[in-house]
């Protein structure tokens, strides 16, 4: 008999590609993760993993059971869920995955609304980019996921879960006063190909979003400034070193010096929050969904 503990272990290496990377995500040390890769290996008489630079790939052996361990921690999820679901109250525990600007803004206000009306709920909200939050949701790790997706570079669900779209959203363009574009009201972004951009750190869907849509314009961005978070950009375009794409949502009033123009095409992106599918959606889960909508709505 394999312990779930260990074959979630498995599952999250097998995901992120890394122990350090799956210990972060299940908050253990990464000693922690390896221990029990190492019984795992044991009880299975298989090497499950093999060294690949900085990193681990499975075997042959691996791939197998991360296989059966991703359908296994699926199944134990939906059985949560239903033993949840045979009781009324709302009640609980809500792990709710979140991409940072949803945290800023309206994810707050629907928690608290949720303790004001469930006082029996306990919330925790983990911060990261809609891949790992969406797996997080299908392996049962997470209760909701409120994620982005891009017209233009769509966020593709995982089989097995549902999606409610919580709000449409626009991005604009913010420039420094100073730039000889600053005047218009809306700008064709094939007419930026000269200028500098801010983006993201990292490889997560904001970057990806901002480089496949200038690429569609024609040209190659040149990125000068990989910063996290839409102030630390606004700052530089103050400054007049870059530009940058910002969705509305969360964007507050902008800087001294900084211009947003609207777009020709328009940016849009919906906002979705996802859950596990079927009919045992946990009365939690439920409501945690109303009060982000509530929230939403209030915005």
């Amino acid at each position: 008999m394999f312990s779930l503990d260990r074959l979630r272990a498995l599952h999250l290496v097998a995901t992120h590609g890394t122990v350090a990377a799956a210990a972060a995500v299940s908050h253990v040390t990464p000693s922690g993760v390896s221990q029990q890769l190492a019984k795992l290996e044991r009880e299975t008489g298989h090497k499950l993993l093999e060294a690949d630079g900085r990193g681990v790939r499975l075997t042959p052996a691996g791939e197998v059971l991360a296989g059966h361990a991703a359908r296994i921690l699926g199944d134990v999820a939906t059985a949560r869920a239903e033993l949840d679901a045979l009781g009324s109250a709302v009640a609980g525990p809500l792990r709710v995955g979140s991409f940072s600007t949803a945290i800023m803004t309206f994810l707050p206000r629907a928690l608290v609304s949720l303790r004001e009306r469930h006082p029996r709920t306990r919330t925790t909200v983990l911060a990261g980019e809609a891949e790992e939050m969406l797996a997080g949701v299908r392996t049962g790790e997470l209760d909701l996921a409120v994620v982005e997706s891009w017209e233009e570079l769509p966020t593709v669900l995982p089989a097995g879960l549902t999606a409610v779209e919580l709000l449409a959203d626009v991005a604009d363009v913010a420039l420094s006063v100073r730039h000889p574009l600053a005047g218009l009201s809306v700008v064709e972004l094939d007419r930026l190909a000269d200028t500098p951009w801010a983006s993201w750190t990292g490889d997560g869907v904001c970057h990806q979003f901002l480089v496949q849509t200038l690429r569609q314009r024609g040209f190659e961005p040149d990125i000068s400034c990989h910063v996290a978070g839409y102030p630390a950009q606004l700052a530089l375009v103050a400054a007049g070193l870059v530009a940058a794409l910002v969705p509305r949502l969360g964007r507050g009033p902008l800087p001294d010096g900084v211009r947003a123009l609207a777009t020709r095409p328009v940016l849009r992106r919906k906002v979705l929050v996802a859950h596990r599918s079927g009919e045992a959606v946990r009365p939690v889960v439920v409501a945690g969904v109303a009060a982000l909508r509530d929230a939403v709505a209030e915005l």
